[in-house]
């Protein structure tokens, strides 16, 4: 009875990875084959004739690698903010008491219930009063305080035991060497798990972007795809527009298997327990 339980339940998993794995498999697959032969293909599950023409294409018809650079350098920069300001104010939030802690920590999860569209008026202007349109700090400034960030380490630092800590303190350690030295450390699926979320949350923005960038040497990856898309009025070259998809998930894809492991321990943990 068990083993066919096992059966049942390595079958369904297989199905499930099978049926996410797939579209993917295929979008890199037709991004190989000419653009006038991928309607011809049917429903094949090996494509061909192959050929690299529509990443070459790409390259030559917009300037992919500056669109490449400014996302990776935005996604990076918010990331590694965001880390460090989540972490730092998470732990303080966590550990520290003050006067106004629980009503300040109130707000920072109303802000969460806040849709972002809300935001993007007031944050324009804000950008456009600084002067800081079609510039990286209106790209990244945004993105590096979010209340999702702050609670997710919050809520870590509060199942991580104080014995450490506090040995730590006793032993002549201040409040920035104990949360260095120990507490961030022991702390790294969290910070990996938040990570993950910022990279592609940032990697993949589009609206944000289009508003505050107007020129072609700020645009990022998702701008510069959909510009691209819309510049051929009468025909749509999908192997090009396939091959620009593959080019936008490679860098995802890179950081989840770089945290998986820390992500996947976040997920069966959830914390080191008192």
């Amino acid at each position: 009875m068990n083993n066919c339980r096992k059966i049942i339940g390595y079958s369904c998993l297989i199905l499930i990875a099978v049926s996410m794995v797939y579209p993917f498999f295929a979008m890199l697959n037709l991004s190989l084959v000419p653009n006038g032969e991928i309607f011809n293909q049917g429903g094949k599950l090996f494509y061909s004739p192959l050929t690299l023409d529509n990443y070459s294409d790409v390259f030559e018809k917009i300037p992919m690698w500056k669109y490449f650079i400014n996302s990776l350098f935005v996604a990076v920069v918010t990331t590694i903010g965001q880390v460090i300001i989540s972490a730092l104010a998470g732990y303080a939030f966590a550990r520290l008491k003050f006067r106004g802690r629980d009503f300040l920590f109130l707000i920072i999860l109303i802000t969460m219930l806040v849709p972002p569209q809300v935001n993007i008026i007031p944050l324009f202007f804000l950008m456009r009063q600084f002067h800081w349109i079609n510039t990286y700090q209106a790209l990244i400034l945004p993105g590096l305080f979010g209340g999702l960030g702050i609670f997710l380490m919050r809520q870590y630092f509060l199942g991580l035991p104080k014995d450490l800590e506090e040995s730590a303190i006793i032993d002549g350690c201040n409040i920035f060497t104990t949360f260095f030295k120990i507490a961030l450390p022991l702390a790294m699926p969290a910070v990996a798990t938040l990570a993950i979320f910022t990279f592609v949350t940032s990697w993949n923005s589009f609206m944000w972007p289009l508003i505050v960038t107007n020129t072609e040497a700020m645009r990022t990856l998702p701008v510069g795809l959909a510009i691209f898309k819309g510049s051929f009025r009468e025909l749509t070259l999908w192997g090009d527009l396939l091959a620009c998809s593959v080019i936008c998930t490679i860098p995802v894809a890179g950081v989840f298997l770089l945290g998986k492991k820390y992500f996947i321990n976040d997920i069966l943990q959830g914390g080191v327990k008192e």
